[in-house]
């Protein structure tokens, strides 16, 4: 955040460097008030590229394995071009090579869920999905497992069909 912030006043200080020249070149003709507008400007358009451009800086240095599997749009009214087209604000991604399954029940897998946000930290959260169920739970401290490898005191809920999460984590299962 810090050095989006050195970034801005640089991009700004660019643009007044620019009005200047400008004016210059014209001899004093341009108004006085637009080297600070162009400067204003400036760090406004280059933040709103940076907050466009965060998802796929962020996403782009992933290694092969990690897939998003859910991106969130915001909009907001102190953001009126987020209603033309939305922001990403957030999302989640899945690292394929560590999807854990267990052979006595083939049908659940365990994997961390790696969630992002724009301005937080970056989150793990282990999860489990039941590939057959259509049912996913995070592995919370009061999850267990039986002897056979069945999940006791889990909180499951419902994942739609169509979510990119169970078919990237149940991807061998359901071809």
């Amino acid at each position: 955040m810090f050095l989006e912030l050195i970034a801005a006043v640089f991009a700004a200080v660019a643009a007044a460097g620019v009005v200047y020249l400008l004016n210059r070149l014209l001899g004093g003709r341009l108004p006085g008030w637009l080297m600070p507008v162009a400067a204003g400007a400036m760090m406004i358009l280059f933040t709103i590229r940076m907050e466009y451009t965060w998802f796929e800086r962020t996403s782009a240095e992933f290694p092969e394995d990690v897939v998003v599997t859910k991106v969130h749009e915001s909009t907001a009214f102190f953001r009126p071009w987020t209603y033309v087209t939305p922001l990403v604000n957030r999302f989640a991604a899945v690292e394929t090579s560590a999807i854990r399954s267990n052979e006595a029940v083939p049908h659940l897998r365990m994997f961390d869920m790696l969630l992002f946000g724009r301005w937080q930290p970056p989150q793990v959260v282990p999860m489990i999905v039941d590939c057959d169920a259509q049912l996913g739970a995070p592995l919370l401290d009061t999850v267990t497992f039986d002897a056979s490898g069945a999940v006791e005191n889990a909180q499951w809920a419902p994942i739609p069909e169509d979510d990119l999460t169970l078919a990237t984590v149940c991807k061998e299962i359901r071809p």
